[in-house]
Parts: C-alpha cells; sequence; structure tokens
C-alpha cells in the first residue's frame, strides 16, 4: 500500500545524494581535503536536527532535545554552548524549569514564523537569567503562554505564530562546569497518539524543506582573508535561531605552512564572549583534540586587559593559540553575549611563526 510518507520519504533521500554530489562537485579541487570529509558529517547533521525538529517534535507533549554538540555541528556551534529545541503551538501554556548549573550566561527565546521547516523570521520574546534570576536554590522557572498567567512568574507572551523554543546555557570551563538542566510541561495532553500518513508525510516535506534551505546557505565565501570585519550590534531583529543578546564579528584566515594570524583587540563588559574557527559549513573543528576554540575564561590577557590571540597550524608556544586542525583556511567568529558596548573592531595581522614573541 503506498503512502505519502512514503514518496516525501524517497524524496528526501534522493535530496541527500543530490548534495552530496554537489559538495563533491565544488570542493573537490586541490586544497582543503579535510573540509570535503567534514562535509559529509554536515550532511548527517543537518538530517538529525531536521528529523528531530521537524519529524519527531510535538507540541502537546514536548521535551528539550540536543540540536548541537560535539556531533552535531552545524549553524555556528561552538565548544562552549548547550542548545536545546522544543516545539509549542501557540494556543497551549508551557511551564519550563531550569536548573542553572554553573552556566555564566543562560537564555531561552521563542521564534515565530512558519510551520512548515522553513527557517523562523523573528524573535517572539526571550527570557535570560539576568531578567529571570534563579531561587535560592538555582533554579529559574517561566512560563509560555498566549496570555498573562499573572502569577509573578517570568513570562514570555506566545503570539499566533510561535513554532520553537531555543535555549542556550553557555560555560566558561565546558568540560568541567555543570551545565543547566531543563525541562517543559504542558497540560490537556491528549491521552493517546496514532500516526497519520497525512500529518506524517507533512513533517517529512518540513524535514526536506528544512534540509534543502540550510544547503542553500552553504559553502559561505572566504571573505577578505586574513581580516575581521566590524562587529555588528545585538540586534533587533534575527533571522532563524539567532540569538537577540549578543554582538557578532566575522573574519577569516588564509595560511600556508609556517605562517600564523595574529588577531589582537579588546572585550568590552560581557558575560562571555569568544572566538570560533568554522569551516564554510558553519561549524567547529573537532575541539576533542586542539582548541580550535577559546573563551574570554580561557585567554590570557595582557597588561591593559587587551587580549592576543594566535591562529596557526602548528603550536607556537603562545597561551592563546588556536589550531585551524590541517584546515589552510576557514572563517573567524567572534560572539559577545550582553556586552555594554558594540566592541571595538579586532585587528588582524599575517606573520612569520618564527617572528612571534
Amino acid at each position: 500500500m503506498g503512502t505519502q510518507t512514503a514518496e516525501v520519504f524517497a524524496e528526501l533521500l534522493a535530496e541527500l545524494g543530490d548534495q552530496q554530489r554537489r559538495l563533491i562537485e565544488q570542493l573537490s579541487g586541490p586544497g582543503d581535503e579535510q573540509t570535503l570529509l567534514e562535509a559529509h558529517k554536515w550532511l548527517l547533521s543537518i538530517l538529525q536536527v531536521a528529523t528531530d525538529t521537524q519529524v519527531w517534535a510535538d507540541p502537546a507533549h514536548p521535551r528539550f532535545v540536543e540540536i548541537v554538540g560535539p556531533y552535531k555541528k552545524w549553524g555556528g556551534d561552538n565548544a562552549d554552548a548547550f542548545y536545546c529545541f522544543a516545539p509549542v503551538d501557540p494556543t497551549r501554556s508551557y511551564r519550563v524549569r531550569v536548573k542553572r548549573g554553573d552556566a555564566v550566561y543562560l537564555s531561552l527565546t521563542v521564534y515565530g514564523g512558519p510551520d512548515d521547516g522553513h527557517y523562523s523570521e523573528r524573535i517572539v520574546g526571550s527570557l535570560n537569567d539576568r531578567q529571570a534570576p534563579p531561587d535560592p536554590d538555582g533554579y529559574i522557572n517561566m512560563v509560555l503562554s498566549p496570555t498573562d498567567p499573572g502569577s509573578g512568574i517570568p513570562w514570555i507572551k506566545l503570539e499566533p505564530d510561535a513554532v520553537a523554543i531555543i535555549t542556550r546555557d553557555y560555560l566558561a570551563d565546558p568540560i568541567h562546569d555543570a551545565r543547566a538542566s531543563w525541562d517543559i510541561s504542558t497540560a490537556d495532553t491528549p491521552p493517546v497518539y496514532r500516526e497519520d500518513d497525512a500529518d506524517l508525510a507533512r513533517r517529512f516535506r518540513a524535514a526536506l524543506t528544512w534540509v534543502r534551505d540550510q544547503a542553500a546557505m552553504v559553502p559561505i565565501p572566504m571573505g577578505e582573508p586574513n581580516s575581521v570585519d566590524e562587529p555588528y550590534p545585538v540586534p533587533t531583529t534575527t533571522f532563524g535561531w539567532a540569538a537577540g543578546d549578543a554582538a557578532y564579528a566575522m573574519g577569516s584566515f588564509l595560511l600556508d605552512d609556517g605562517q600564523a594570524l595574529v588577531v589582537t583587540g579588546r572585550s568590552p563588559n560581557c558575560v562571555f564572549w569568544n572566538l570560533c574557527l568554522w569551516n564554510p559549513f558553519l561549524h567547529t573543528y573537532n575541539y576533542d583534540y586542539e582548541r580550535v576554540t577559546i573563551n574570554g575564561a580561557q585567554v590570557q590577557y595582557e597588561n591593559d586587559g587587551s587580549w592576543k590571540i594566535v591562529i596557526s597550524p602548528t603550536d607556537p608556544g603562545h597561551p592563546n593559540w588556536v589550531s585551524t586542525a590541517g584546515h589552510p583556511k576557514g572563517r573567524i567568529w567572534f560572539r559577545w553575549f550582553l556586552p555594554d558596548t558594540t566592541p571595538e573592531r579586532p585587528a588582524a595581522e599575517l606573520v612569520q611563526v618564527k617572528d612571534l614573541q
């Protein structure tokens, strides 16, 4: 017996094959074989996120699922953060409870837009741990609903286009610090669930749309090599699942053997900042083996409070070295959460490793 789901499922599998062939064609020239190999992992990452967020997600019985991590590299991941997703129905009311742990920054953001696999178009509302501080036991409680519960608990109004929640918790020491623990619940959950072909086909169609939209964004262009762009301030609007509490800056490196890029700057007062190296798929290199990201708690500062970060293929003996992990070129990404001011533009200088002091 044929089903709509089977038809869309076949389209999804064919799309993955088409995308693999496209990436092989684009990345098979001489140079960075690492990036071509990473492209295959990236395809599986976006497929996994597509199924987590579009196929399995149930706003009538939601749960937070991790959508970024060491094995889900996409969309601007980094070594210091954990991100979770949950779907929402804008007609329902939800209670969220989070144990803060050692997070130096923590937030929940509700996004609005289409419910068909396309990226969200705006931020409906958000709360961070400064706006919703933890109780003496380290717990934060929030309500997400179309009407104000009037209980005094921190509240986000669910507008009619609200579709998804993204949580963020950042750790200064992601290896040893305790991460936040999120829980979500809603009342009046139906007593039973049965698969419906039309609904499941719609979900797989949304997953297919998600994969196509993500693939259309990459590989991102290189940009001006060995430079960092002017930082842009905390946005008033956003696209996709970007944060509304952070300023950002992007740059790039292009290095031969024996070369290093020295990036210098000064960060404003903020709750967290870091630098990450990305490939053209907006995912970090493997930070299980080498330091390919560095944050403000890990940086060794100059006497005047400024910092100097050295990006190079090999360890130059500098305390703020960040490894290119076998990549001759890549993207540089800065983020500053809750900065007092928009950061100054970092300077970048191409040097020989042997000349570093």
